[in-house]
């Protein structure tokens, strides 16, 4: 007889139990098999995978040093959701046995890092994963990372060890099998720490919508910003009103925004809904929702959402829902836009510059990356005294900029990257050699032929010996047409920026914040003045 700390009903008790399973904490071989056998899920109310993949290899070095990584809370409920999402890039097969099932309420990150790590089984969606190496020529310490999230090109066969074969036997034996006996007696090692490590967890038991919604609260306030909107819609109004439907009527409209992503994001749908109706968007308010104040104030809504995109498209450049560093400002911005006017709300100059403010400091500040649910109700207060005067005296929050433009890497899904994207583009950039003008309604949709390229080459900064976690710095990207980059290959800036013909020269690198006399600077000198030059159009844009 085992017994098992569980929370029944939002309470604490120590619970007998015939199941090992739920009483013993979870190994990771054990945890990989639960979830490829679809019994452990991913909420739809939960957010999307955020981490980046120097997040990942770190939690793998915590796990071989034997840190703990902290408690997995399961919540074990009979009721299916209606909605799931993925795991990461992987589509979660049916479970075996219909009921019960368990979801993720606290762990996400943790749990899909490492199954995306040592799947061995399920088949990943697309290929953005980056691999996780053991740094086998690295000397043991204590602070400093073992393990290495390297592309293709970056890896040494003799120095880089994959992490994913640890728990595939046939891989395992294949990639230690050209190592020496000291090397293998070090892999043998890691490997063991990964299968004898316990990670502790939780199961939270109710079918208490009121009691889940406070365990997730609680949830939010000591970590990360969990969503629960979508389960929340399902229970509170799907027999009286679709909300989902409702969104999906609004497709076309937001489509003509170059908004597509936006008819999918339930979160972003009810968030929305409880910042119009009650001024607030944490999930008590919006468990107070009724199906009969959504109907009858939907209108409101809809213009709040279109008159919020018509200004994103317009004013700020940004064409499309993937350029968009934080989704959460679209909240406080409908807010503003939300009206029963058949017009919606037509917005003065002065009020025009104050929301521009308010963007670039909300997006460079970072604001909605944390605390989403208090920073929203206080701009939404802001955004509607703006709305009834345009001379109220707006209370911004402080200009900060959270961005490391000169060592940041860039990827364009990140959200600092995406803010970098957009100051480019609200300069009306051109690409350096052809001129082509560059279409921010282009930026980010797949296949555009703008793209992001480096301003000194990766194949030249290879050649001279840089290393390749610096050449993708922020500060080296700009757009360029593919034609430009197959033009430029591998020619330092010194070489190819004398093809731009002389009059237009320093007006190209102008709209794309680069020095002028980028032809006789360094890479590190141009990273430096770059970022310098992002810096003062970052301070411009908030003041």
């Amino acid at each position: 007889m085992l017994y098992c700390c569980r929370i029944v009903d939002g309470e604490w008790k120590l619970t007998l139990t015939q199941d090992a399973s739920l009483a013993d904490p979870l190994n990771i071989r054990k945890l990989i098999d639960r979830i490829t056998s679809g019994d452990i899920r991913i909420p739809a109310f939960q957010r999307d995978f955020v981490w980046e993949a120097d997040q990942v290899a770190f939690l793998l070095d915590s796990i071989y040093k034997g840190f703990p990584i902290g408690t997995v809370i399961l919540w074990r409920t009979d009721a299916r959701l209606k909605v799931e999402k993925d795991l990461g890039s992987f589509k979660l097969p049916e479970p075996a046995k219909d009921y019960p099932v368990n979801y993720v309420l606290d762990g996400q990150q943790r749990l899909t890092s490492l199954f995306s790590t040592f799947r061995t089984e399920l088949v990943p969606g697309n290929s953005d994963w980056v691999d996780i190496y053991f740094d086998m020529a690295a000397v043991e310490n204590i602070q400093e990372s073992l393990f290495l999230a390297l592309s293709g090109g970056e890896v040494d066969p003799n120095r880089h060890f994959p992490v994913k074969t640890i728990f595939d036997t046939v891989e395992y034996r294949k990639a230690t099998a050209d190592l020496d006996n000291d090397r293998v007696k070090r892999i043998d090692d890691m490997q063991s720490r990964f299968k004898e490590y316990l990670i502790p967890n939780e199961t939270f038991e109710s079918s208490d919508r009121n009691r889940v919604a406070i365990v997730f609260e609680r949830i939010n306030r000591a970590g990360t910003q969990l969503n629960v909107f979508e389960l929340l819609s399902a229970w509170s109004w799907s027999e009286e009103f679709d909300l989902v439907d409702k969104f999906a009527d609004l497709q076309d409209k937001i489509s003509n925004h170059g908004y597509d992503d936006l008819v999918e994001d339930k979160d972003l749908h009810l968030r929305v809904c409880a910042g119009v109706i009650t001024g607030e968007t944490s999930p008590s308010k919006i468990l107070d929702l009724k199906g009969v104040d959504i109907r009858s104030r939907f209108k409101e809504i809809e213009n709040g959402i279109i008159g919020a995109l018509d200004f994103l498209h317009r004013e700020l450049n940004v064409k499309n829902f993937k350029m968009l560093p934080f989704p959460g400002v679209l909240v406080p911005l409908s807010c503003f836009f939300a009206a029963l006017k058949p017009d919606g709300v037509n917005y003065t100059s002065r009020q025009k510059n104050t929301i521009s403010r308010w963007f670039w400091r909300s997006i460079l500040s970072r604001r909605f990356s944390s605390d989403v649910n208090e920073r929203q109700a206080t701009d939404i207060v802001e955004m509607r005294a703006l709305q009834k005067n345009e001379d109220y005296p707006f209370k911004f929050s402080k200009a900060e900029i959270k961005i490391d433009f000169e060592k940041g890497n860039f990827s364009a899904g990140n959200a600092n990257s995406k803010t970098m994207i957009l100051l480019l583009t609200s300069m009306g950039p051109h690409s350096f050699l052809s001129g082509a003008k560059i279409d921010p309604a282009k930026v980010l949709k797949k296949g555009s032929a703008h793209e992001f390229h480096h301003i000194f080459p990766e194949a030249y900064l290879s050649k001279i010996g840089v290393d390749k976690r610096e050449i993708g710095v922020m500060a080296n990207i700009c757009f360029l047409t593919r034609s430009d980059n197959n033009t430029i290959k591998d020619k330092p800036p010194s070489v190819y920026l004398s093809e731009i013909e002389p009059n237009l020269k320093a007006t190209y690198l102008k709209e794309a914040l680069c020095p002028v006399d980028i032809d006789s600077l360094s890479f590190k000198d141009l990273c430096r003045k770059r970022s310098e030059l992002l810096i003062t159009r970052s301070v411009e844009l908030m003041s």
